[in-house]
């Protein structure tokens, strides 16, 4: 007993230090109005939280917010899966495949932010350029909200790629090959076979990246303060985590920033939850 709480204290200090008490200075000041430059701060109790979910602005940060971390979950894992499927067979040069699958996952967000302006840039990109190839007229990415969106969040999904896949690749070297072979032999189909042999046994790697990966997206900064800068027309790609940035440090305003990370905080950790709950009761079946 006193060796394992001999083992544990030190991990538990950081985390006291490092975690718990930055959370809960962050959720103090959100109650105070506060000039990061200013060395004084001032109560005003619930005013952040109300001007938060009554601002236009905001709405429309959580609606980009839940935008950009949907498509990119759903979009990363769907490729990641269909990836791992593939090159789980026994195809020639699977091996250097792979890597190259992986790589853009270990690359810096900032680096692929700026490589991507230059493949969505309207002039010469090479996403616009092969829109012309084929008669189709670009869109400016950078010039319609909806579009920004959606190319910072198609930059995130091959950025995120790589991890899923390996994620879902190991889960599938890691599964009972008798009940492949027993489908086989029954004559099932492709379909039938990845339905109800190969789907149950990759719920767990399913549920571990749902959590995962929704976590990161939610954090993404580096690609959208790359490509955008939270624009275009002030709110177009801002998300929570740009928007802390943005009145933190930009506009200065500490106190409505942790009221945004507050708020950020609270509704990843039920989602987080819920995930947890749900997969907990998929085990119990």
């Amino acid at each position: 007993m006193l060796l394992a709480a001999a083992l544990l204290l030190p991990n538990v200090v950081l985390l006291v230090v490092w975690t718990y008490r930055p959370l809960v200075d962050n959720i103090r000041l959100s109650f105070y109005r506060w000039n990061l430059g200013s060395p004084r701060s001032s109560f005003i109790g619930w005013d952040n939280y109300v001007e938060f979910f009554t601002s236009e602005g905001s709405r429309t940060v959580l609606w980009n917010t839940l935008v950009f971390t949907g498509v990119a979950v759903v979009g990363s894992m769907v490729l990641g899966l269909v990836l791992a499927l593939l090159l789980d067979q026994r195809l020639f040069g699977r091996g250097p495949v792979r890597s190259l699958v992986f790589a853009p996952f270990v690359l810096s967000g900032a680096a692929v932010g700026v490589a991507f302006q230059f493949i969505f840039t309207p002039t010469f990109g090479l996403v616009p350029d092969l829109l012309r190839t084929v008669g189709i007229t670009p869109p400016n990415f950078y010039q319609s909200a909806g579009w920004a969106l959606f190319m910072v969040t198609v930059t995130y999904v091959w950025k995120n790629l790589g991890y899923t896949f390996v994620i879902y690749l190991a889960a599938l070297q890691a599964r009972r090959r008798d009940l492949d072979e027993a489908a086989e032999i029954d004559a099932a189909s492709s379909w039938t076979r990845f339905r109800h042999v190969v789907w149950p046994q990759l719920r767990g790697a399913t549920f571990f990246l749902l959590i995962t990966v929704m976590l990161n997206s939610f954090q993404v900064f580096d690609v959208i303060h790359t490509m955008t800068r939270g624009g275009p027309f002030g709110n177009g790609t801002t998300t929570m985590v740009y928007q802390i940035y943005q009145e933190t440090f930009v506009n200065l305003r500490a106190g409505y920033g942790a009221t945004v990370a507050t708020v950020m905080f609270v509704g990843l950790l039920v989602v987080t939850l819920g995930q947890v709950w749900l997969m907990e009761r998929g085990r119990e079946r």
